[in-house]
């Protein structure tokens, strides 16, 4: 299993108790790497205030490391949809040979609004860590979704790693 985290410091949500599932039908291999040890690996990230109180940060398998230090996309979407002409943002991680991954941005725009690439990473860098904030940023018509509405990350195509 892991080890718990200092309060504010992010890591995995792990649960266990007789109402978390007992596995997934016919897919024992999924199972063995998600119960361990009877704790349920959730693939959320979380983090714990000095209330008590839980928040999630992002989900694991977007996490981008660039540079050993861990980036969660949502963070960098939320400074993203600070900006007025922001109408959607998905940040993703490409690979990079030296870094590792670097931070990327897709946008669109909100009807009638304008701004630049170079605007929106500023916007960004003025308000993140120096290692959090998008290199490449991508200005697009739309973003792929699921017919519910929801970002689609893996079927976004950056420019570098298309």
């Amino acid at each position: 299993m892991g080890r718990d985290v200092p309060t504010g410091e992010a890591g995995e949500i792990l649960v266990r108790g007789h109402n978390v599932m007992k596995g997934y039908w016919g897919k024992p291999e999924e199972t063995a790497a998600t119960i361990v040890d009877g704790w349920l690996h959730t693939g959320d990230v979380g983090r714990r205030d000095q209330d008590g109180f839980w928040y999630v940060v992002d989900r694991k398998k977007e996490l981008i490391i660039r540079g050993g230090y861990n980036v969660y996309p949502r963070e960098i979407e939320e400074v993203l949809y600070e900006h007025p002409a922001v109408l959607e943002a998905a940040v993703v991680g490409i690979p990079d040979a030296v870094t590792g991954e670097e931070v990327v941005a897709v946008v669109t725009l909100r009807p009638g609004s304008s701004a630049e690439p170079g605007e929106l990473r500023d916007f960004v860098k003025s308000r993140v860590a120096a290692y959090k904030y998008p290199r490449i940023v991508e200005v697009v018509a739309e973003l792929p979704k699921t017919s519910t509405g929801k970002i689609l990350k893996r079927e976004i195509r950056v420019g570098a790693r298309a």
